[in-house]
Protein backbone atom coordinates (compact mmCIF):
# COMPACT_ATOMS: atom_id res chain seq x y z
CA UNK A 1 0.00 0.00 0.00
CA UNK A 2 1.22 3.50 -0.80
CA UNK A 3 1.58 6.06 1.94
CA UNK A 4 -0.12 9.37 1.19
CA UNK A 5 1.98 12.32 2.23
CA UNK A 6 0.42 15.26 4.00
CA UNK A 7 1.18 18.89 4.66
CA UNK A 8 0.25 20.72 7.84
CA UNK A 9 -0.64 24.40 7.76
CA UNK A 10 -0.14 26.24 11.03
CA UNK A 11 -2.59 29.14 11.01
CA UNK A 12 -3.57 31.86 13.43
CA UNK A 13 -7.16 33.10 13.60
CA UNK A 14 -6.94 36.89 13.92
CA UNK A 15 -10.00 38.61 15.40
CA UNK A 16 -10.54 42.16 16.62
CA UNK A 17 -12.14 41.04 19.89
CA UNK A 18 -10.34 38.16 21.65
CA UNK A 19 -13.56 37.12 23.42
CA UNK A 20 -14.95 35.96 20.07
CA UNK A 21 -12.34 33.20 19.89
CA UNK A 22 -14.28 31.15 22.42
CA UNK A 23 -17.13 30.88 19.88
CA UNK A 24 -14.97 29.00 17.38
CA UNK A 25 -14.79 25.28 16.86
CA UNK A 26 -13.11 23.06 14.30
CA UNK A 27 -16.31 22.55 12.29
CA UNK A 28 -16.65 26.31 11.65
CA UNK A 29 -13.07 26.52 10.40
CA UNK A 30 -13.53 23.41 8.27
CA UNK A 31 -16.66 24.69 6.53
CA UNK A 32 -15.26 28.21 6.03
CA UNK A 33 -12.05 26.85 4.52
CA UNK A 34 -13.89 24.51 2.17
CA UNK A 35 -16.22 27.33 1.10
CA UNK A 36 -13.24 29.63 0.46
CA UNK A 37 -11.53 26.98 -1.68
CA UNK A 38 -14.75 26.48 -3.64
CA UNK A 39 -15.06 30.24 -4.23
CA UNK A 40 -11.42 30.69 -5.21
CA UNK A 41 -10.83 27.52 -7.26
CA UNK A 42 -14.28 26.29 -8.26
CA UNK A 43 -15.66 22.77 -8.15
CA UNK A 44 -12.40 21.20 -9.28
CA UNK A 45 -10.39 22.83 -6.48
CA UNK A 46 -13.06 22.00 -3.91
CA UNK A 47 -13.03 18.34 -4.94
CA UNK A 48 -9.23 18.10 -4.85
CA UNK A 49 -8.90 19.84 -1.50
CA UNK A 50 -11.63 17.78 0.15
CA UNK A 51 -9.48 14.65 -0.16
CA UNK A 52 -7.64 14.25 3.12
CA UNK A 53 -8.46 17.70 4.45
CA UNK A 54 -9.06 18.00 8.20
CA UNK A 55 -8.64 20.34 11.14
CA UNK A 56 -6.22 18.54 13.44
CA UNK A 57 -5.95 21.02 16.32
CA UNK A 58 -7.71 24.18 17.44
CA UNK A 59 -6.86 26.22 20.49
CA UNK A 60 -9.90 28.40 21.08
CA UNK A 61 -8.04 30.59 23.61
CA UNK A 62 -5.17 31.62 21.35
CA UNK A 63 -6.65 31.00 17.89
CA UNK A 64 -4.00 28.52 16.73
CA UNK A 65 -5.15 26.01 14.12
CA UNK A 66 -3.43 23.04 12.48
CA UNK A 67 -4.90 22.12 9.08
CA UNK A 68 -3.94 18.86 7.42
CA UNK A 69 -4.22 18.25 3.68
CA UNK A 70 -2.61 16.20 0.94
CA UNK A 71 0.86 17.23 -0.15
CA UNK A 72 -0.13 17.60 -3.79
CA UNK A 73 -3.04 19.97 -3.04
CA UNK A 74 -1.90 22.12 -0.11
CA UNK A 75 -1.36 25.16 -2.34
CA UNK A 76 -5.09 25.24 -3.15
CA UNK A 77 -5.98 25.58 0.52
CA UNK A 78 -3.08 27.91 1.25
CA UNK A 79 -4.08 30.29 -1.54
CA UNK A 80 -7.75 30.31 -0.44
CA UNK A 81 -7.07 31.25 3.21
CA UNK A 82 -7.00 35.04 2.54
CA UNK A 83 -10.58 34.81 1.25
CA UNK A 84 -11.92 33.79 4.65
CA UNK A 85 -13.35 36.96 6.17
CA UNK A 86 -15.64 35.52 8.83
CA UNK A 87 -16.48 32.28 10.60
CA UNK A 88 -20.01 31.30 11.50
CA UNK A 89 -20.78 29.18 14.54
CA UNK A 90 -23.87 28.76 16.71
CA UNK A 91 -25.73 31.32 14.65
CA UNK A 92 -23.12 34.02 15.28
CA UNK A 93 -20.77 35.43 12.68
CA UNK A 94 -17.25 36.26 13.85
CA UNK A 95 -15.30 38.59 11.53
CA UNK A 96 -11.74 37.34 11.27
CA UNK A 97 -8.98 36.27 8.93
CA UNK A 98 -6.54 33.36 8.93
CA UNK A 99 -2.84 34.10 8.96
CA UNK A 100 -0.75 31.14 7.77
CA UNK A 101 2.39 31.06 9.92
CA UNK A 102 4.09 27.88 8.72
CA UNK A 103 3.70 24.97 6.33
CA UNK A 104 5.33 21.72 7.43
CA UNK A 105 5.59 18.11 6.45
CA UNK A 106 4.85 16.80 9.93
CA UNK A 107 2.82 18.07 12.83
CA UNK A 108 5.96 17.95 14.98
CA UNK A 109 7.79 20.51 12.82
CA UNK A 110 4.77 22.79 13.08
CA UNK A 111 4.80 22.39 16.87
CA UNK A 112 8.48 23.26 17.02
CA UNK A 113 7.90 26.33 14.88
CA UNK A 114 4.98 27.35 17.11
CA UNK A 115 7.17 27.17 20.22
CA UNK A 116 9.83 29.37 18.56
CA UNK A 117 7.18 31.79 17.27
CA UNK A 118 5.51 32.12 20.68
CA UNK A 119 8.88 32.67 22.35
CA UNK A 120 9.62 35.50 19.92
CA UNK A 121 6.19 37.03 20.53
CA UNK A 122 6.71 36.82 24.29
CA UNK A 123 10.08 38.57 24.03
CA UNK A 124 8.37 41.33 22.04
CA UNK A 125 5.53 41.69 24.56
CA UNK A 126 7.50 41.63 27.84
CA UNK A 127 9.28 44.99 27.41
CA UNK A 128 5.89 46.62 26.82
CA UNK A 129 4.45 45.23 30.08
CA UNK A 130 4.23 47.90 32.77
CA UNK A 131 3.64 45.76 35.85
CA UNK A 132 4.47 42.34 37.15
CA UNK A 133 0.83 41.28 36.75
CA UNK A 134 0.94 42.07 33.05
CA UNK A 135 4.16 40.06 32.75
CA UNK A 136 2.50 37.08 34.43
CA UNK A 137 -0.51 37.32 32.11
CA UNK A 138 1.82 37.42 29.08
CA UNK A 139 3.65 34.38 30.42
CA UNK A 140 0.33 32.58 30.98
CA UNK A 141 -0.71 33.38 27.40
CA UNK A 142 2.59 31.90 26.19
CA UNK A 143 2.12 28.69 28.17
CA UNK A 144 -1.52 28.27 27.12
CA UNK A 145 -0.58 28.62 23.45
CA UNK A 146 1.80 25.65 23.50
CA UNK A 147 0.33 22.57 21.83
CA UNK A 148 0.07 19.74 24.30
CA UNK A 149 0.52 16.85 21.86
CA UNK A 150 3.63 15.11 23.17
CA UNK A 151 5.29 18.19 24.65
CA UNK A 152 5.91 18.98 28.27
CA UNK A 153 5.76 22.60 29.34
CA UNK A 154 9.02 22.29 31.26
CA UNK A 155 10.81 21.14 28.12
CA UNK A 156 9.61 24.13 26.11
CA UNK A 157 10.09 26.79 28.75
CA UNK A 158 13.42 28.61 28.38
CA UNK A 159 15.10 28.98 31.76
CA UNK A 160 16.09 32.60 31.16
CA UNK A 161 12.75 33.66 29.69
CA UNK A 162 11.49 35.97 32.38
CA UNK A 163 13.31 37.67 35.24
CA UNK A 164 10.75 38.85 37.75
CA UNK A 165 13.19 40.41 40.20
Amino acid sequence: MVRLKSRYLLCEVCVSDRRNLSLLDDRAIYTATKAAVARAHGDYGAALSSLGFSVKYLNAHTGIVFLRCRKSHYRLIWSALPFITSLENRGQRVPCFLNCLHVGGTIRTCQKFLVRYNTQQLHRMLPLCQSEGMQWSALFLYISSLPMHGFLIADNMPSNLVNFE
